[in-house]
């Protein structure tokens, strides 16, 4: 247990010493105990993108597939697995191979007519995403406690601005991590609720696919919120933030340290966190089919009607209907503070190493002032589009969908970036990696012409 502890403990301040030192034989239960704990410390970049993937946008879509489709659509979480975690993987390799984030490796190899519409595409995505996440906080505590919706979703907007400014990289991740134990309900639901196991694995390996718009409409918007756009920027840059923390890289940049050891590292963790982030996803998708479905729900209009899904968890409980509210929102808030500062960060990272600004969360608000002023700007104009009368909860799923038009051209450039011998050198892809980053690029390319083609007059 050790041995593989130490070859997927992070990378935050550990030297190849301490994690020789984590293979010795160990004994007692305290060494136990503290082998545990640096097994923990392997939620890096790898856990809090796949946390931050099952935003409330994900939360949304994989419901509404739950609760509209039944138990068609569980097996798409066992073929996004793989591919979620060969286009992630390739995002950290490039990141910790070039020691730069996704955009300013585009821009030092690529024309701007490239890298600009490139970067536009995630940034739009990126917005639209903010503001159906902060829509979905404040319509999910509007459950609880009768404030009004702008106060709420101002305020949430706000105190995820001056969490991402005022509290240091080091301690911004460290809570990154524990929301994302927000999650668990749906796993605990799962076995509360008469969930016919056999049935759900089998529609786990037996692909059903319907061509209608509705269902081509669900199916791009899970391939969208689970391969999102954002996350390729963000764990890119993370990777670096991750190098400079543990002395690898230098702020100033330059060439990283690199071993193969360290890759592997970045390799499992990112694995661990795609693999956390779509078991997740199946449970919701099976919760939704089994309590929202079943229960004939199969349209989800307002928080009211996901947070139904969750209520078998405190089936028999006084006002057991309010109980589960609570946890519904709870986990809403828990992921929607985690997800917006990371779609916050991800538009700053894509413009400021568009135009080679200083950034970084490691540096301070005074030493990066543009970097944060994005982040800023980014959160208000997400904030801006709850006050046009959008429905919160139809906002999420929209978005997911939009996500999953948006990711194609990226991960082909992400593909063709970490195959360059010249950028990547001798750790560019290799068969392995390529086939998952171009079969991920032809299944989201797929299922968006199948959408367009849905929809099309006569093709119903």
């Amino acid at each position: 247990m050790l041995t593989l502890m130490a070859i997927l403990l992070p990378d935050e301040a550990i030297t190849e010493a301490e994690l020789a030192a984590t293979e010795a034989p160990v004994g007692s239960q305290r060494s136990g105990q503290q082998g545990f704990g640096r097994f923990l410390r392997i939620l890096g970049p790898g856990i809090v993108t796949g946390a931050a993937d099952d935003d409330p946008s994900g939360i949304a879509t994989y419901s509404q597939a739950g609760a509209q489709f039944g138990l068609a659509m569980p097996w798409v979480m066992l073929v996004t697995y793989p591919l979620m975690t060969a286009v992630q993987e390739a995002c950290a390799r490039i990141g910790a191979v070039t020691g730069k984030g996704l955009a300013a490796v585009i821009r030092e190899n690529y024309p701007k007519w490239i890298l600009y519409p490139v970067v536009v595409l995630v940034v739009l995505a990126n917005v639209l995403n903010i503001g159906s996440d902060i829509g979905a906080m404040a319509a999910s505590t509007q459950l609880i406690f009768p404030i009004p919706f702008p106060v709420l979703a101002v305020g949430f907007s706000v105190l995820m601005i001056l969490l991402e400014i005022f509290i240091s990289y080091k301690a911004y991740v460290k809570m990154l991590k524990w929301l994302a134990l927000a999650l668990m309900s749906y796993f605990v639901t799962a076995f509360m609720v008469n969930v016919p196991w056999i049935e759900a694995l089998k529609a786990t390996v037996t692909p059903q696919i319907q061509f209608t718009p509705e269902f081509l409409f669900i199916l791009v918007g899970i391939l969208g919120t689970t391969i999102s756009p954002y996350l390729f920027f963000w764990q890119t840059s993370e990777v670096v933030e991750d190098e400079i923390a543990a002395h690898r890289l230098a702020q100033r940049g330059g060439v990283p340290r690199l071993s193969r050891r360290y890759l592997r590292i970045l390799r499992l963790d990112t694995a661990f966190g795609m693999l956390f982030s779509n078991v997740t996803a199946w449970f919701i998708i099976v919760v939704g089919a089994v309590v929202l479905n079943a229960g004939g729900i199969t349209n989800i209009n307002s928080a009211a009607d996901a947070a139904k899904a969750l209520e078998p968890l405190v089936q028999g409980f006084p006002n057991a209907g309010l109980i589960a509210k609570f946890i519904f929102s709870i986990g809403i808030i828990g992921i929607g503070l985690l997800s917006v500062p990371v779609l916050a960060g991800s538009s700053s990272y894509a413009i400021t190493e568009t135009f080679n600004w200083r950034e970084g969360l490691f540096r301070k608000f005074k030493q990066a002032r543009a970097f944060y002023l994005i982040i800023i700007a980014a959160t208000l104009a997400g904030l801006l589009m709850n006050f046009g009368g959008i429905d919160p909860i139809k906002a999420l799923i929209y978005t997911a969908v939009f996500n999953g038009l948006a990711a194609v051209p990226l991960i082909a450039m992400v593909a063709l970036i970490s195959s360059r011998t010249d950028v990547m050198g001798e750790y560019k892809s290799g068969p392995w990696s390529k086939w998952g980053l171009w079969i991920a690029f032809a299944l989201m390319a797929l299922a968006a012409l199948g959408l367009f083609w849905s929809f099309l007059p006569g093709r119903v």
